[in-house]
């Protein structure tokens, strides 16, 4: 099993943290997932029918990742938080983006609630994966980029296993090494708030959501959560 664990300096510098782990076993990501596409097609089309926006930042879900960016020393208007970016291309283009069934699933979910998504395959990470402050020495290839090695700045928060960072900025983008594929089987998926009094019940319906795309496909899924309180969870 892969332990996520929330580290002291995180938990302490941000104490509304709730983070909804949602691990799907034997994904099958070469069949057809009619349920996400479905899901990318109903935001698209409340979009263009002015029913509905994605979250921007002025939303306080969004405003709240920014705040959090600066204050580990990124720009978050030059590097931005996943679901921003995503909300930002959808309300410019009119559409989102088709990876495979998989992501597709956990970018819906984002972006229909204004949360940070991300996955990773757990049969590529190593050891548990932490929750933490960078300290300057690390490596990160950005997803896309095999041959791109990044070193994150100290202090900035980062998931992280023990061969290397999984994400840059918290949330901004996932490495290359654990990307989800169609051909994942044992997949985390990740969503979080900074402010669990306020978005707590709007996370877990949008996991709910989550495992209600992927459970059709997977031989099974779970669902754990990671808050200072409970700073550590085996998935």
């Amino acid at each position: 099993m892969t332990v996520f664990r929330l580290s002291p300096a995180v938990a302490e510098a941000f104490p509304g943290t709730l983070i909804a782990l949602v691990t799907a076993t034997g994904l099958r990501g070469r069949e057809s997932w009619p349920e996400a596409a479905a899901a990318l097609e109903d935001l698209e089309r409340r979009l263009a029918d002015g029913s509905w926006r994605p979250a921007d930042e002025t939303d306080p879900r969004i405003e709240a990742w920014h705040t959090a960016y600066r204050s580990f020393g990124t720009n978050p208007r030059r590097v931005r938080p996943s679901v921003d970016a995503l909300g930002r291309r959808l309300a410019k283009r009119g559409v989102l983006p088709r990876i495979n069934p998989a992501v597709d699933a956990y970018n819906a979910a984002s972006v229909r609630h204004g949360l940070p998504a991300g996955a990773f395959d757990l049969d590529h990470v190593v050891g548990d994966v932490d929750i933490r402050r960078a300290d300057g020495t690390e490596s990160f290839t950005p997803l896309g980029e095999p041959g791109t090695t990044e070193t994150p700045k100290p202090g900035e928060v980062v998931y992280a296993d023990s061969a290397g960072v999984l994400t840059r900025h918290w949330n901004h983008r996932d490495a290359h090494r654990t990307r989800v594929t169609e051909d994942s089987g044992r997949v985390t998926f990740v969503l979080e708030t900074l402010h669990a009094a306020r978005d707590g019940r709007l996370l877990r319906t949008a996991a709910d959501e989550l495992r209600a795309l992927l459970a059709p496909h997977a031989e099974g899924t779970t669902l754990h959560h990671v808050d200072p309180a409970r700073p550590e969870t085996a998935v």
